[in-house]
């Protein structure tokens, strides 16, 4: 993808086609080991950072502005081996976005991804906050 993603250490797994579900993986590694050896956690939320924008910009079209707004990560156990991510959109979701936007100016959307383990721990927890708004006319 983009230089800037290649440097997390992170890699895309899967891309939907209608750009609805997003899957990452970030190995320990050399580019992520931190000084104590599990993976940095700058490359744990970078790995995460820029997909749920990019999927709602993918998925509303270009009449919609989006962007990232806010971020928190929770750290639950360091990550000692490769930790997967997976990014969802629904219709619903685009559907009530939509529709707010018909009622307001803009929207805020919370959105939470997990990194999880192979057994399925969770090992650390991102939440982003998107603005998200209708495209005033030129």
């Amino acid at each position: 993808m983009w230089p800037c993603y290649r440097g997390t250490g992170a890699r895309v797994t899967c891309i939907a086609s209608d750009w609805r579900e997003v899957r990452i993986r970030i190995p320990l590694s050399w580019r992520t080991r931190n000084y104590v050896g599990s993976i940095f956690g700058g490359s744990l939320y970078a790995a995460v950072d820029p997909f749920f924008m990019i999927m709602l910009m993918k998925n509303l079209g270009p009449d919609y502005v989006v962007w990232d707004k806010a971020a928190t990560i929770r750290f639950r156990k360091p990550g000692r081996s490769p930790l997967n991510a997976s990014f969802r959109l629904d219709e619903e979701e685009l559907a009530d976005i939509r529709r707010l936007l018909q009622e307001q100016p803009k929207v805020d959307r919370t959105y939470v991804v997990q990194l999880l383990d192979a057994a399925g721990v969770v090992h650390a927890e991102v939440e982003k906050v998107i603005h998200i708004s209708l495209r005033k006319p030129s």
